[in-house]
């Protein structure tokens, strides 16, 4: 090691970010362990590597004692006072030994490996610490492999993966797709990041909704709850910060190009824009649409309601195998029974 071993650190401190004392550490450590395992395991032996040059010194640390017991762990004070008058009974004296010289090739070989591994790994942490926090936030991607059900998307510097339940069931993916999904969760392994993606959590419809819709990017519309069945349906309830701004209108579009651009990302999934209201009653019928209802009566203490609509409009507001009920109450996070006109009618009689 010399002068170009500390210039190489050098630019891969401004490089990559990674501190010149961190690796010069790692390869007195690693070169401590290549010492023991190529010339004995011996405790007492430690390395230093000169900042200033870049040259390495071996020394063995002995004890210095009144008489000697073991050669390899203690030296006698005699001794040691003929090295230095200054040493004491109890001291510890460094010696510097000099290694054999097949000891310089591998002194090389380790200095390489510890920099390359430190390279991975800030490389590694770089990748980390870029997708760390971003948990939700929508990603563009490139459909690369695919394995025991899985795919994996080229993000650029990093593969994520769409797990099986993360895919949505009316999709078929092909090598060289493109694609949007949020990113469900990042974690950090001992082989890198590992960011784990979703096409089937309601954070897609609502960042869908942000990036093609300016008055909600702005803040002026704001989305207060979404409720999904990937692949089927959406509910979105939204509400304006300003009297003069239609929500439903401004997330539709001209002619429904805003909302058309995001049934196509999903692929044709139904959705439904309802207006959020403070009043829970308001908010459920609205949540029904597009069924029309005529009454709601609501107990907030059980967080549930009866919802009552006209006996044409009972299956529309119940919707395919109880979807649209299911949907509305995640939307409005009331439990909601639905009945009909004319089953309240028999009901109030028999009563």
């Amino acid at each position: 090691m010399n002068k170009d071993l500390l210039r190489a650190l050098n630019e891969l401190e401004k490089e990559k970010g990674i501190s010149k004392d961190t690796v010069l550490d790692a390869i007195e450590t690693a070169l401590l362990s290549g010492y023991k395992k190529n010339y004995g395991k011996i405790s007492n032996v430690t390395i230093e590597v000169d900042r200033e040059n870049g040259d390495y010194k071996v020394f063995v640390e002995k004890l210095v004692v009144e008489a000697v017991d073991d050669k390899n762990l203690e030296i006698s004070i005699e001794d040691a006072k003929n090295i230095d008058p200054r040493y004491d009974i109890g001291d510890v004296l460094k010696i510097e030994v000099k290694p054999k010289k097949d000891f310089g090739r591998i002194a090389a070989q380790t200095s390489r490996q510890v920099i390359l591994q430190k390279i991975r790994e800030a490389e590694r942490n770089s990748i980390f610490q870029e997708f760390y926090g971003r948990e939700s936030d929508i990603i563009t991607g490139i459909v690369q492999r695919f394995s025991k059900g899985s795919i994996f998307v080229n993000l650029g510097k990093i593969e994520g993966i769409l797990t099986q339940n993360e895919q949505m069931p009316n999709e078929k993916y092909t090598y060289g797709d493109r694609l949007k999904a949020v990113i469900l969760e990042v974690k950090n392994t001992s082989k890198g990041a590992n960011i784990t993606l979703s096409r089937t959590h309601p954070n897609l419809v609502k960042r869908l909704f942000e990036l093609e819709v300016p008055e909600i990017h702005d803040g002026v519309i704001e989305i207060y709850s979404i409720s999904r069945e990937a692949g089927s349906r959406t509910k979105i309830a939204v509400f304006s910060n300003d009297p003069n701004v239609d929500p439903v209108g401004s997330c539709v579009g001209n002619k429904g190009v805003r909302v058309k651009a995001i049934v196509d990302e999903i692929n044709g999934e139904k959705i439904d824009i309802v207006i959020f209201d403070k009043d829970p009653a308001t908010f459920i019928a609205n949540s029904l649409s597009p069924a029309n209802v005529l009454d709601v009566r609501v107990d907030e203490r059980d967080k549930s309601a009866l919802v009552i609509v006209p006996d044409n409009q009972l299956s529309l507001a119940i919707g395919k195998e109880g979807q649209n009920a299911r949907l509305a109450a995640r939307l409005t996070g009331f439990k909601i029974d639905i009945k009909s006109e004319s089953q309240i009618q028999q009901q109030s009689e028999v009563e």
